[in-house]
């Protein structure tokens, strides 16, 4: 249960005294303002960088100096071996078992390695259903793979709107849209976290009406892979990509991962795009001929590990595991709930909030549709050292962080909104 806010810098400050997760913002790096730190509330965009990153990629540098090509086996964290240590992190950041994940190249490249496997269309199933205003890279990605197979977007893809005069989905419509198209329905390809509006899909109801029809259920959760908790391997989701750059804090263009099923995983026969490091460790270097599977997850990677970009995913992720998920989410709620109470109390029906109340519906993130004048106010919000973002055409995304963001931060932001709703 919240407690009774109160929009005062006191308030704030307080709630942050005795937030124990409160030193973990001492190890981030904030831009500056005015020779004060900004409030930074884009963390759902691109994550602060944890001071940790420098000597993480300074580490893997002196070792390349050092050993040349032997570091793969013999630097401090032997190259070959790199994405191992994030593997326990990052399934206990997603809900699932450590050969279910796998930190590899990019969203989009791992939602392409995704769909290869996942969407074998037959002549009578072949859609795949998804939701109206999907992040254009899952658009594109499920266009051109459609196309692929001699097929056309607009007879194949079924996306679920919200109703008239709504901004966020219904879960009943979803579920009903699943049992609707019923046994012509190859995949379901939703997002996790709605980047637009910062709804929280139902993935465990999703998942289960989706297998009722026979169809696979797959999830891009680059908006809620660590921002809201996730049971992929209990709920029975197929697979799902995301990103590391955002909550996670691992970098601009940061590694992205992979989470397939271990149903899924440890079946050698199904069809992928096959890579050098996809295949069994015990023969990759003897380069024979005939592709055999690695065992898990891991057999879905194509190249040797990035091992700059990985050095930074495991700094990041090494301070987020530390922190923990359970006690990330109870203060996020808080945050969020705050945040939710200082705008309604500046601004009243002046913005309209279009992410849902329900704290188990919305993550790190309130979505303000202003009608008029947005991007001034966006504007006057940068100006005083708030970074927020802007969505065309009219909506301003603040994301408050808990692994970094403070109650005042909260506060200044609404004391900043107040200034630009003034103008």
């Amino acid at each position: 249960m919240l407690p009774v806010f109160h929009n005062t810098l006191d308030f704030a400050r307080q709630q942050d005294e005795d937030d124990p997760l409160q030193n973990f913002r001492h190890r981030f790096l904030f831009p500056q303002h005015n020779d004060r730190e900004v409030v930074y509330l884009t963390g759902n965009s691109l994550g602060l960088q944890p001071k940790s990153v420098r000597t993480a990629l300074e580490q893997e540098l002196s070792d390349w100096a050092m050993l040349g090509v032997e570091g793969h086996f013999h630097a401090t964290n032997p190259w070959w071996k790199y994405h191992e240590p994030v593997q326990a992190p990052l399934s206990r950041i997603v809900g699932a078992k450590p050969n279910e994940v796998v930190a590899m190249n990019g969203l989009t490249v791992n939602l392409h390695l995704l769909l290869a496997t996942f969407y074998q269309p037959t002549e009578g199933r072949f859609k795949i259903l998804c939701e109206a205003g999907a992040f254009p890279s899952d658009d594109y990605a499920l266009e051109t793979h459609v196309r692929m197979r001699g097929l056309k977007p607009e007879e194949v893809i079924v996306e679920v709107a919200p109703r008239d005069g709504e901004k966020t989905l219904h879960t009943e419509d979803i579920l009903e849209a699943i049992r609707k198209e019923g046994n012509s329905l190859a995949l379901v390809m939703f997002a996790g976290v709605q980047y637009y509006t910062g709804q929280v899909f139902d993935m465990k109801s999703i998942t289960y009406a989706g297998h009722q029809v026979g169809a696979m259920v797959c999830f891009d959760l680059a908006h809620a892979a660590g921002n809201v908790p996730l049971m992929l391997h209990d709920w029975s989701v197929d697979a799902a990509v995301w990103c590391s750059y955002k909550y996670l804090n691992s970098g601009p263009g940061g590694i992205a991962g992979l989470y397939i099923h271990e149903k899924h995983a440890t079946n050698k026969d199904l069809p992928r795009l096959a890579g050098w490091w996809g295949n069994d460790e015990k023969e990759r270097f003897q380069m024979k001929k005939g592709y055999r599977a690695a065992e898990g997850a891991q057999a879905w990677q194509l190249s040797n590990v990035p091992v700059l970009l990985m050095a930074a995913h495991k700094a990041a992720v090494e301070i987020f595991d530390e922190a923990g998920m359970e006690r990330l989410r109870v203060k996020s709620e808080l945050l969020t709930g705050f945040l939710e109470f200082v705008i309604r109390d500046i601004a009243g029906s002046r913005i309209q909030i279009i992410t849902p109340s329900n704290a188990a519906e919305r993550g790190a993130q309130l979505s303000l549709f202003i009608e008029k004048n947005g991007r001034d106010v966006f504007n006057h919000l940068m100006a005083q050292g708030v970074m927020v973002d802007f969505r065309e055409p009219n909506v301003i995304r603040a994301a408050p962080a808990p692994l970094y963001n403070s109650f005042e931060d909260v506060w200044r932001f609404g004391e900043a909104l107040k200034g630009a709703l003034a103008q």
